[in-house]
């Protein structure tokens, strides 16, 4: 097979492939280098896979309507995390850090169980699979020795047949893998894209989260990876991004000198940072102390966005869902002047 490398994939199933135990074990004793890391890659189907489901009997997105993008920190409230979703009528969610058989959450699909509870189309691809448990935090919460699936990844759910999807990988140097962070990974960043139909034509629903363990630089260079698929992808078909872009999360960062900011409004896109200098909190997987960041945003082109917002991560008990906030924003219409 030929590595997955940082492109566009378009392989859509079911169900994920699932990677036996035997298979894991392998490739937890692999040596750790970026050749087997890009031989791993390659050897692992799921990752290259977009899973759609279930078939939704309904017409095209009616103007204006609700986007969401949220941060799930592995989705440990699923169902929490759904009623706060409903809450505010989404007619598609953009989500990141979604397990999928992992010990720290119960073994749940999480994606599925988020697209039945919301009743959303699911379009759903493999960031990671995960070799343990997860971080120190994840291995803390973990009720069983080891991972069902190993799954963690990208989501998009929406409110009207997903017409085709792909994956974009952003990176296959294996850094998570290479290098002795605790938590071994095959894998790396990577967005899911949903083309939808509204009442006026199509665009493209793109749920992504950029590296945590890197430079503004490299992020840089992420995000212009993905700007280029979609440039393939979608043509002149308007775009809806939404995710964490870890946007100065380094030491000394600030989000105002990320250079994938300007990168994006150079490419045709607006930034929509939801008016909030922080979107992110303390949970119980990150109880702190941390600083507060301003990762998580939309980024869209040829659509109006009237608003953006902060919905706060809080069950109705104050108990923090993620560490992240959610955000949402309202889309309008299509932009006037928009190619056609």
């Amino acid at each position: 097979m030929t590595p997955p490398d940082a492109g566009i994939g378009r392989t859509l199933v079911d169900s994920f492939t699932p990677v036996s135990r035997e298979a894991r074990e392998a490739l937890s004793a692999a040596p750790r280098t970026a050749e087997a890391h890009r031989r791993a890659l390659a050897d692992v189907a799921a990752l290259g896979e977009v899973r759609v489901g279930p078939v939704l009997h309904r017409g095209p997105l009616a103007f204006p309507f609700t986007a969401l993008a949220w941060n799930l920190e592995r989705g440990l409230y699923p169902q929490a995390s759904a009623e706060l979703m409903i809450s505010q009528g989404p007619a598609v969610v953009l989500a990141c850090e979604v397990d999928n058989g992992m010990a720290r959450t119960a073994q749940r699909d999480t994606a599925r169980l988020l697209s039945r509870d919301l009743g959303l189309q699911r379009a759903d691809a493999v960031e990671f699979l995960e070799l343990g448990l997860g971080n120190a935090q994840d291995r803390r919460v973990a009720m069983e020795a080891e991972n069902a699936l190993g799954f963690h990844g990208n989501l998009v759910l929406a409110a009207t047949p997903v017409e085709t999807a792909a994956l974009v990988r952003l990176d296959v140097d294996g850094r998570w893998f290479v290098e002795d962070a605790g938590q071994p990974r095959i894998g790396g960043r990577m967005a899911v894209a949903a083309r939808l139909m509204t009442v006026d034509g199509p665009f493209w629903a793109v749920a992504t989260h950029l590296e945590s363990r890197a430079t503004a630089a490299e992020r840089e260079v992420q995000a212009g990876r993905l700007l280029d698929a979609l440039d393939a992808l979608a043509g002149e078909t308007p775009v809806l991004i939404g995710g964490d872009m870890n946007t100065g999360n380094e030491k000394d960062g600030d989000w105002r000198r990320e250079g994938l900011l300007r990168l994006v409004r150079e490419r045709g896109y607006a930034a929509h940072d939801a008016g909030a200098e922080v979107t992110t909190r303390e949970s119980h997987l990150s109880p702190g102390p941390a600083r507060g960041m301003k990762l998580d945003w939309f980024f869209s082109r040829g659509l109006e966005v009237a608003a953006s917002w902060i919905v706060p991560a809080l069950a109705p008990d104050g108990t923090p869902l993620s560490d992240h906030e959610m955000i949402a924003c309202r889309i309008q219409g299509f932009s006037a002047g928009r190619p056609s």
